[in-house]
């Protein structure tokens, strides 16, 4: 059996001299692995970075199989983030996170903003802000989804500032005041898409999700937060304390 796709390639183990055995998002499989012959050739090697878009062709014997992978690039996301550190940490960081979703399970509008913060590479005051909101949707796509559609203590819409960590839900300025030391801050750009990005902001918004994805996701599987999240938050940090 076989079937083509479009995939970003996340990482590879090396099989033997020449083989590599290639992890994809795929937008239609979801995340898969299959062989890639010659993967680690100085033909192929460029083609196979991380963040790289690709078309793939997989190839087995039966369904269940490890199968093959052919791959043509597509677009060369890896080779642009050379020379940004942020960049590189948060390629490290999605190639990490991915892992978490079952294998060969479809999640097209996961892929579909990963594919865009890699297309923006070329923003660097957008693309983490688009990391964090992927981030959010990487807990909903796992079971455990924030509610930021109004106030857990009164139905407000208005005024979001906070979110409870307790129940994941968002709280209004004026419920949460007496509380404010025990919430979370919610990053307005996660429920306006019009505000304006704060870089104080992007890493509220980090430490948002990243409580939940420690809490609910990491530590109940005795996982640690990927090294490449923590690096590219202190490098948004540093960046933050320069300005």
């Amino acid at each position: 059996m076989d079937w083509s796709d479009e995939g970003i390639f996340l990482s590879g183990k090396s099989l033997g001299e020449a083989n590599l055995i290639a992890e994809m998002l795929t937008l239609e499989h979801g995340r898969h692995l299959g062989l890639v012959r010659g993967g680690r050739s100085r033909r192929v090697r460029p083609v196979l970075q991380s963040g790289n878009l690709v078309r793939v062709t997989w190839r087995a014997r039966l369904a269940d199989h490890l199968g093959g992978y052919n791959v043509e690039l597509m677009e060369a996301h890896g080779a642009r983030a050379l020379d940004d550190p942020r960049a590189l940490a948060a390629i490290g960081m999605l190639a990490e996170f991915v892992k978490l979703l079952p294998e060969r399970d479809p999640h097209p509008e996961l892929y579909a903003t990963t594919l865009h913060v890699l297309r923006s590479f070329a923003e660097p005051d957008i693309w983490p802000a688009l990391l964090v909101y992927w981030e959010f949707q990487l807990l909903q796509e796992l079971g455990f989804g924030l509610d930021l559609t109004s106030c857990a203590a009164t139905g407000e819409t208005e005024d979001l500032v906070y979110v409870s960590p307790k129940s994941g839900r968002a709280v209004s300025r004026e419920a949460g005041a007496p509380y404010a030391a025990k919430m979370l801050r919610l990053p307005r750009f996660l429920v306006d898409g019009d505000a304006r990005i704060q870089p104080s902001e992007i890493v509220a918004g980090f430490e948002l999700t990243g409580f939940f994805l420690e809490r609910d996701v990491l530590a109940p599987h005795g996982l640690k937060v990927p090294d490449a999240r923590n690096r590219l938050i202190d490098l948004l940090r540093r960046d933050l304390g320069a300005a």
